[in-house]
C-alpha cells in the first residue's frame, strides 16, 4: 500500500529545497546576464539588435527556469542531497555535489535538444548554459561547505585558544557515576590512570560499582547534584566534568514533571555554571538521540530537532543552555546517545533490546508494539567508550561540539530487533501488535564521531542479545521484572521522586531554554 508518511517533507528539507532552487536560478540569471554583456562588448550591432538579444535571453529564462529547477531538484533528491549525503565529508561530498549538478544539466540539455523545436522554446545559448552549470556547481558546493569554512577560517582564534589550553586531563568528576553508563565508564577511566571522583546519590547503593569501590584512585561523594554546595565541593581540584546524572526515559520523566525539569535541566545549568566559574573547560554532557523526535530522513548533528517527550525536551533545553555558555574558556561536548542495551553494573530492563531478550528467555514471548519505527542502538560499554573517547580527544576537536554516539550499522526497526531476538531464542513466540504508544521514529548518522574521533563500537546487537540471554540463563539476573532494573518502577515505588519539589515555573523555564534563536550552531 502507498504510504503517505514516507512522502512527508520536513521543514528543514523544505528550506534546503528552496535554497537550492534559488541558487539554480541565481546561476541561470547570472549566466544569461554575462552572455548579454559579452554580446554587447564583442559585437558592434544596432540598438535593435541589442534589444532583440536582451528579450531573447529573457524569454529563454522564463521558458527554461522552472523545468531546469524541477529537473535539478529531482536529481539532487535522488543523489541524497536532503537525506543521507548530508553526512558526507570532504572531497567525497564535493564529488557527489559536482556530479549531481552535472547530471541535472546534462539531462536537461539532452531533453531540450530533442524537445525544443516541438515545444517552440527559445534555445539557451550554449556558452550561457555552460556558465550556468559552472556557476551552479560553485554556488552549490559553497552552500554545503560554508559551515566548515566558518569553523576553520572565520573562527580560528577560538580554536587556537582551545589548543592553547589542551592540557592533559588527570582528574575527572563523574556525576551520576554509579548509574547505567557510569558503572561502565569508571573502570575505563581507572584503568587509564585517571583520578576519579563520583558524585551520586547512590539510590541503588554501591553495588553497581562494587568491583572498583575500593580502588585507590576512586573517591565516592554521596550527595544530590541539585545542591550547589555539594557540587562546588565535589568539583574542587578536578580537570574535567562528565555529567551523566538525569532522570532517564519517557515513563520515568512523566512521573513528576517538576522534578524532571529540576534534575535534567536546572541542575545541569547550575553544574555548568560552577564548572565554568571553577575554570574547568572540559565538560562532557550525556544527551540523547530522542531530541530528534520523529522523522523519516537520516539525521545527523545538524538536523532539525523536534523532541516529542518531556525527556527529549529537557535534554534539548540543557544542550541549548550549555551552548549559550560556551566560549574559549568553557567548551562543552554534547553526546547524543543512541538507545542503549547490554549489561553494566546497574543494568536496566526497561530498554527494548534488554527486555525483549529477557522476556524471550523467561516468558517465551517477544511482544513488539508497532514494529516499523526506527531506532539507533549502542551497547552500554560502547556508550561509556564514547565518553572516554571524548575525554581523550583534543579539546580543539571536541570542544563546543555535538556528537551522536553509536554506529550506522545499528539503525534498526523495532520489528527487526524482535526478529534478531527470535533468531537466538527460536522457541519463543514473536507477537507483533499494531498498537504503539511511543511515536519516536528516527534513523541517525554517526559519521561525525567516526570520522573525527575514530570511534567504532566493539559490540553488535547480536552479541548484546547473547550477553543478556547468558546473564538470565546463568542466574546473574535473577528476575528481570525486579523494580531495581526499571527506572520508572523504582522511582514510582520509592520516595525518591518526593525528595525535591522544584519551585521554578518549569514550563516557562523549558520554553525559554528551548528558544534556539540565540543558540550558536
Amino acid at each position: 500500500m502507498f504510504n503517505m508518511k514516507k512522502m512527508k517533507i520536513t521543514k528543514a528539507q523544505t528550506v534546503r529545497l528552496a535554497a537550492d532552487a534559488a541558487l539554480i536560478n541565481v546561476a541561470f540569471i547570472a549566466a544569461l546576464a554575462l552572455r548579454f554583456f559579452l554580446f554587447v562588448a564583442m559585437r558592434h550591432q544596432t540598438q535593435v539588435d541589442y534589444e532583440n538579444e536582451f528579450w531573447s535571453l529573457v524569454t529563454a529564462y522564463w521558458q527554461n527556469a522552472i523545468p531546469l529547477t524541477l529537473v535539478s531538484l529531482v536529481v539532487y533528491s535522488l543523489s541524497g542531497f536532503y537525506t543521507y549525503s548530508r553526512v558526507y565529508q570532504g572531497r567525497y561530498k564535493a564529488l557527489v555535489v559536482a556530479q549531481a549538478v552535472a547530471h541535472s544539466y546534462l539531462i536537461y540539455g539532452v531533453a531540450v535538444y530533442f524537445l525544443a523545436d516541438r515545444l517552440d522554446m527559445v534555445e539557451i545559448p550554449r556558452i550561457a548554459f555552460v556558465m550556468a552549470w559552472l556557476m551552479n556547481t560553485g554556488l552549490t558546493l559553497a552552500s554545503r561547505t560554508w559551515t566548515s569554512v566558518w569553523e576553520k577560517v572565520v573562527r580560528p582564534e577560538r580554536d587556537a585558544k582551545l589548543r592553547d589550553v589542551d592540557s592533559k586531563v588527570r582528574s575527572v568528576l563523574v556525576i551520576g557515576g554509579a548509574g547505567y553508563i557510569g558503572s561502565a565508564l569508571l573502570p575505563k577511566l581507572l584503568d587509564k590512570g585517571y583520578r576519579v571522583r563520583v558524585l551520586d546519590m547512590f539510590l541503588f547503593g554501591q553495588e553497581p560499582i562494587a568491583k572498583i569501590a575500593n580502588h585507590k584512585n576512586l573517591e565516592l561523594v554521596s550527595g544530590d547534584f541539585r545542591h550547589v554546595e555539594k557540587v562546588v565541593e565535589a568539583m574542587r581540584g578536578m580537570d574535567a566534568v562528565v555529567h551523566l546524572g538525569a532522570i532517564v526515559g519517557d515513563p520515568a520523566c512523566n512521573l513528576d514533571e517538576r522534578v524532571t525539569v529540576a534534575v535534567n535541566l536546572s541542575a545541569t545549568q547550575m553544574i555548568a555554571q560552577v564548572a565554568k566559574a571553577s575554570g574547568i573547560r572540559r565538560f562532557v554532557f550525556a544527551s540523547t538521540c530522542s531530541v530528534y523526535g520523529a522523522c523519516d530522513e537520516l539525521l545527523d548533528e545538524r538536523s532539525e530537532v523536534e523532541p516529542i517527550s518531556l525527556y527529549g525536551h529537557t535534554k534539548l533545553a540543557a544542550e541549548n543552555g550549555l551552548k549559550n555558555m560556551a566560549d574559549a574558556n568553557f567548551a562543552p561536548t554534547l553526546l547524543r546517545f543512541a538507545t542503549i542495551y547490554g549489561l553494566s553494573g546497574r543494568t536496566r530492563f526497561d530498554l527494548v533490546i534488554n527486555v525483549l531478550s529477557a522476556k524471550a528467555k523467561v516468558d517465551g514471548q517477544i511482544t513488539v508494539h508497532g514494529g516499523d519505527q526506527w531506532r539507533p542502538f549502542v551497547h552500554v560499554d560502547d556508550a561509556a567508550l564514547g565518553v572516554f573517547t571524548a575525554l581523550e580527544a583534543p579539546l580543539s576537536v571536541v570542544g563546543n561540539q555535538t556528537f551522536n554516539v553509536g554506529s550506522d550499522e545499528q539503525n534498526h526497526t523495532i520489528g527487526e530487533i524482535g526478529q534478531m531476538v527470535k533468531d537466538q531464542v527460536f522457541t519463543a513466540e514473536l507477537i507483533c501488535e499494531e498498537s504503539n504508544t511511543d511515536n519516536r521514529n528516527y534513523r541517525v548518522s554517526f559519521q561525525k564521531i567516526r570520522n573525527l574521533l575514530g570511534f567504532t563500537p566493539a559490540w553488535t546487537i547480536e552479541s548484546g542479545i547473547s550477553q543478556v540471554l547468558e546473564a538470565v540463563a546463568s542466574g546473574e539476573v535473577q528476575d528481570y521484572r525486579d523494580d531495581k532494573y526499571s527506572n520508572v518502577k523504582f522511582l514510582s515505588g520509592s520516595s525518591v521522586i518526593e525528595l525535591v519539589r522544584a519551585d521554578d515555573d518549569w514550563s516557562k523555564l523549558l520554553t525559554e531554554t528551548n528558544d534556539t534563536s540565540q543558540v550558536p550552531v
